[in-house]
Order: C-alpha cells, then structure tokens, then sequence
C-alpha cells in the first residue's frame, strides 16, 4: 500500500502546466469508485456536492465532524490520491485551523482546497490575513510530517460577473497568487474565470500551477491544456449531472 507522503508526491506531480490534471469532483465513498474506475488519477470531493448530499448548505453547512468522516472513508475506498474541498478550514481562528487542517491529514487525504472568501460573512480576507492563514496549514501540514497539496483558491473571480473582470481585478488576483505561493500555497485555483487570455495571463504570471473550474462558458479542456492549465476541476457539475439523471429516472419509473 502506497504511503501517504508517496501518494502526495504522486499528486503534486500530477500537476503539470500543458498536461492537467482533471478533478471529477465526487462526494462520498460510491461516487469514488465510479470516477476512479473510469480511469482517475486522483480524487477530489466538492464542498457543494457534499454538503447537497447530505442534506446541508454549502458554505461550511456540514458539520466538521461528518465532513472528517466522509473524507476518511473516501479515503479509505480509494487506492488514489485524495483531496478534500476544504472551503475557509471550518474556523477563522488561526490555531483551530491548524488543527482542523491535522484532522484531515488523519484521514489519509494529501491535499485541500483552501479558498479566501469569509465564510459567513461578506469579501474576502485581507491579503495579510490570508497569507497568514495559508502559512497556519502549510505549518500543520509540516509538524504532522506530510507534504500535501494546498490549492489556495482565490474567490474574487465568483463574486462578480464575467463582463466585470477588469485588468484591476486581474491584478489583484495575480497578487494574491505570488502571496499565497509565498506562504506555502502548492496550487492556484481562480473558478469564475473564464475568458481564454485572462486564464492565460495567470497561467504565465503565477509561479504555481493553475487550477480551473469548468462550467458551461469556460474554454474546452483541450483549449485550458494550451494555454498552461495544470489542473481542471468539474466542481458541482457532477453531482448536478447525476441528480438531473436520477430525476429523470425516477419520473420514469414513478410516473
């Protein structure tokens, strides 16, 4: 059985600029195993998915304690990497972080996601308290003796339309990707970014690999792969995909 330190040395270098990775995101233990054995490198969960679920808001809506035990099993179901859709780390004090951040590394997972907006509350974190917030996980992530995958998500993109995504906003987020790769970030996820340059510039001006989200007017993933994307991630689609179907079944057979 592969360690967890060998299973995030796998997942870091599974993100190569040019080559993505692509993230199915899943939700618990079956939707896994489908995804992995249509062929996945890596698994990844999505906190909205989860959250739908099971029965809660997204938006830190699962408690901690089911979010933990949902992962570990996940984990446990998978001989593949796992990461976790970790949203804002479920506190704004940077000692719980840190030792959420433990919880989950106990489950086996070798990666997060790790985002920016305040959780609850309105914006996004000030780009100083976020470094540092960044600097609390990769800090826990080292005195538990496990390298893993923090994607530092940044949400300035998502909280405005497209047509809003001016080169001022472009600017900020470039910034906070040099930051966060500063503070020990391993990946730079921008979902709601959409148009084709703007995904290039970042791609080009940001030291760590790129992470986007697809939706229905992000580029096709052939289209990302030339333009220096090094991971694509599905987010809520897949849940919304299986639950349409189900539906769709169910009216079938019920109606």
């Amino acid at each position: 059985m592969i360690s967890q330190n060998d299973s995030a040395r796998q997942f870091f270098e599974l993100h190569q600029p040019g080559n993505p990775v692509v993230i199915f995101n899943i939700w618990d233990p079956g939707s896994a195993k489908v995804v992995a054995d249509a062929g996945a490198k890596a698994i990844g969960t999505g906190s909205f998915s989860v959250a739908s679920a099971f029965g809660f808001p997204d938006g830190e809506g699962v408690p901690l304690e089911l979010v933990i035990d949902n992962i570990a099993r996940i984990v446990a179901a998978s001989d593949l990497p796992v990461t976790l859709d970790f949203e804002g780390g479920y506190d704004p004090s940077i000692e719980l972080l840190g030792q959420n951040m433990v919880r989950v590394l106990e489950t086996g997972a070798v990666g997060i996601n790790f985002e920016d907006q305040i959780v609850g509350g309105e914006g996004l974190y000030d780009l100083a308290v976020q470094v540092e917030r960044i600097r609390a996980v990769r800090a826990a992530c080292t005195a538990f003796g496990v390298d893993a995958f923090i994607n530092a998500r940044t949400d300035c993109f998502l909280q405005s339309a497209p047509e809003d995504h001016s080169s001022a906003l472009m600017d900020q987020a470039i910034e906070r990707g040099h930051a966060y790769a500063e503070a020990g970030a391993s990946g730079f996820f921008v979902p709601g970014l959409v148009d084709p340059s703007a995904i290039e510039r970042v791609c080009a001006q940001c030291a760590l690999p790129v992470n986007v989200m697809m939706s229905k007017t992000t580029p096709n993933p052939l289209s990302l792969r030339d333009i220096g994307v090094a991971r694509i991630s599905y987010g809520p689609g897949p849940w919304r995909e299986a639950m349409a179907h189900l539906s769709t079944a169910a009216k079938q057979a019920l109606g």
